[in-house]
């Protein structure tokens, strides 16, 4: 892959691997295990791999591996590797770093799962774990001590799309020696600058704008080598979270077109921000590629546009709330985002349900709040049928 390459060519071309039959699709290599010459080539390989060699498909694939080099060419890290989820690569990037007694700060507003992976699952191995208020740098200061191990924060919350200053934030934690690692799933790759801004541990959850179809749970980690192939890659390997080579394959697909959905999906967001902000039956209209949104300038330079999800909170509250859903025609109830296909769905009831009612409040997850994930449908249509949910809520 050229260093001269632009984005959109690095997403149709990079990391290609072609078999013998130099085929134009990236070939998918549906195998577990790989064959050796000799004995001494087993031996050989188990000692040390090469870069081109593979010894079990839980601990790399041909087509994982173009996967991984692809997403990685593309945000700018020296490797990744591919989990089975996002969460796995959420608990795998954290897990595989942290031991008992060390410390990490966490922005609050997290999904409900990346929740329980800082407050139930580190905290039973004795990682000790801060909360902070993500848009509050003095709260990061206050918190970061000299030995923390390591910050976590998405980079854009879900599902209230605070924005973190990734590069103030970075400043803080790499002054003490604390690895910077960012859940960067609403910014997309498409709009990510994470590792040029101090980010050094990329996640992303693939099911969502690399597949963008609804097809496949996939994830991957992102940061220089040593940390993938010294710490995350022996701890994926041996605990079994790594991607299936036919997953790897649809993520590959995706990739070819991220950059035309992402962008389309944006656009489309702007105008339904702009076609519902001031409505009446709205307590806000949260999209941060908005004027109105509070961090608009942070946004702007972080990812130079707001990405592809809206956060509407009806007035109404839960009743309203719920009529609206109901109402909708074209867009789904579901709770993924990131899709060809929109989606809305209700965080307090769903993804966020399990959080006490004190803390949805502090986070701004109120009873009425809607996240809506645009897809590419035509913008029109889908202000008409929010518009006409609306109508219907009351």
């Amino acid at each position: 892959m050229s260093d001269s390459w632009k984005k959109r060519t690095r997403l149709v071309h990079g990391g290609t691997r072609r078999s013998q039959y130099n085929e134009v699709s990236e070939a998918i290599f549906l195998t577990q295990g790989f064959v050796y010459d000799s004995a001494e080539a087993a031996e050989a390989r188990f000692i040390k791999a090469g870069d081109d060699e593979f010894i079990y498909a839980r601990y790399g694939n041909p087509t994982v591996a173009m996967f991984e080099d692809r997403i990685a060419g593309l945000e700018g890290t020296e490797d990744g590797f591919a989990t089975a989820s996002g969460m796995a690569a959420v608990s795998g990037a954290l897990t595989s770093m942290l031991r008992a007694g060390d410390h990490v700060v966490s922005a609050r507003a997290l999904f409900g799962s990346c929740l329980y992976v800082l407050e139930e699952v580190l905290t039973r191995f004795g990682v000790e774990v801060t909360f902070v208020d993500g848009t509050d740098i003095d709260a990061w200061r206050a918190a970061i001590r000299a030995d923390t191990k390591a910050v976590f924060f998405e980079t854009i919350s879900n599902p209230t799309l605070a924005v973190v200053d990734i590069h103030a934030v970075a400043e803080l934690a790499h002054a003490v020696g604390a690895l910077v690692l960012v859940d960067n799933v609403f910014a997309t790759p498409v709009f990510s600058r994470a590792v040029e801004q101090g980010a050094d541990v990329v996640i992303y959850s693939a099911t969502k704008h690399i597949d963008g179809q609804g097809r496949a749970l996939g994830g991957v980690i992102l940061g220089t080598r040593e940390f993938i192939r010294g710490t995350v890659e022996p701890y994926m390997k041996h605990t079994g979270g790594s991607m299936s080579p036919f997953t790897a394959w649809i993520m590959l697909k995706g990739l070819e077109t991220v950059d035309l959905r992402v962008r389309a999906q944006a656009e489309t967001a702007l105008q339904i921000a702009n076609a519902l902000q001031g409505d009446a039956r709205l307590a806000r209209v949260i999209y941060p590629g908005h004027p109105s949104h509070a961090q608009h300038d942070l946004v702007t330079a972080q990812m130079g546009q707001g990405g592809t999800v809206l956060a509407l909170d009806l007035a109404g509250g839960q009743e309203a709330a719920f009529r609206f859903l109901n109402a909708l025609d074209i867009v789904l109830i579901s709770n993924n985002l990131g899709d060809a296909k929109s989606i809305a769905t209700h965080p307090a009831t769903t993804t966020h349900q399990r959080l006490p009612d004190a803390t949805k409040a502090q986070l701004g997850i109120t009873p009425g709040l809607v996240r809506l994930s645009v897809g590419l449908e035509d913008a029109d249509d889908l202000i008409e049928d929010l518009t006409r949910a609306l109508d219907a809520s009351g």
